[in-house]
């Protein structure tokens, strides 16, 4: 096959790069943007950058406002408990489904990106962070072999992520949930129930932060 047929098309390559830009904290929730910044930002044209605006609209990561601006939505505690219950129930799931086809590779993939997430908290890095949090968590998820529950997972990521970073932010590297050793403990041990319920207890320390904020007056 050509190099020029495996190229990933400008219309994708803008969406995940917006996308990324929502994940890790580039948008901050509640700020307004205008579509012509976006334009500049990503360095793609206005077609491929409403559709991927149409489609992180679609997910509920953004929200458009009046006179050409988006935003990615505030997050509040109703919502973030719709949130926490679909996490907890898909994510667990996805690691219990994943433990038994984790494999050498996998396993030092996840070792590898868990020293590189210790690294960031340790330099108060935290879109570091936030990334090697999400590359460890989709990493294991994606041996799951389950790509709808993965999209719902993604999907959910999408509209928590966001509240996370500011939480991050605002606590400094007290405010970084790491309850990874543990997931790699129980991937290392092979117990698919162990592994699930690691996972949810690391989902639940992050989801505990973000509640305590919002729940704070000026949140």
């Amino acid at each position: 096959m050509p190099e020029s047929a495996r190229k990933i098309p400008i219309h994708e390559l803008t969406y995940e790069r917006l996308r990324d830009m929502v994940l890790f904290g580039e948008l901050e929730p509640g700020q307004p943007v205008t579509i012509q910044g976006l334009i500049v930002d990503l360095g793609a044209g206005m077609t491929p950058v409403r559709e991927a605006i149409r489609r992180l609209c679609s997910q509920g990561a953004l929200e458009l406002q009046g006179n050409r601006r988006i935003c990615v939505p505030k997050l509040t505690l109703e919502a973030l408990d719709q949130l926490a219950f679909a996490r907890l129930k898909i994510e667990p799931q996805l690691a219990l489904m994943a433990c038994t086809r984790l494999n050498d590779t996998s396993m030092i993939s996840l070792q590898e990106i868990d020293q590189r997430l210790d690294q960031a908290i340790a330099l108060d890095d935290v879109q570091g962070y936030l990334m090697q949090n999400y590359q460890f968590h989709f990493t294991l998820y994606r041996a799951a072999a389950a790509p709808i529950l993965l999209d719902m997972a993604q999907s959910l990521w999408l509209r928590f992520g966001p509240s996370l970073r500011v939480v991050c932010g605002r606590y400094g590297r007290g405010g970084l949930p790491d309850r990874h050793h543990d997931v790699l403990r129980a991937a290392r041990e092979g117990d698919p129930a162990v592994l699930a319920e690691a996972i949810g207890a690391d989902l639940l320390q992050g989801i505990d932060q973000v509640r305590l904020a919002l729940e704070e007056p000026n949140a």
